[in-house]
């Protein structure tokens, strides 16, 4: 079966962005899915499992960002991490 690769555009609400501490968080989130996972942010897109290429991307609070996975669990991966960029990692 051929699963075809989808996204999901968010913005991101938390005060320092993907920085530090949320992207650690969203970093171990990505890593518990099986499938490829990329954040993009303008025209540059990053591994979303990689700390470093997550913040190379210099993701800041109002960014609109957009998640891009693909494989078996790829609903469920875009879901989750959307959703703790929305709640703002309870920041």
């Amino acid at each position: 079966m051929q699963l075809e690769m989808i996204s999901k555009e968010v913005i991101v609400s938390n005060t320092v962005g993907l920085h530090a501490r949320p992207a650690t968080y969203f970093i171990q989130k990505a890593n518990t899915f099986r499938c490829s996972i990329w954040i993009e942010c303008g025209d540059r897109r990053a591994n979303a499992k990689s700390l470093l290429g997550v913040l190379s991307l210099g993701i800041s609070k109002g960014a609109h960002i957009l998640l891009i996975a693909d494989g078996i669990d790829e609903a469920d991966a875009l879901d989750a991490l959307a959703n703790l960029i929305l709640t703002g990692f309870n920041d």
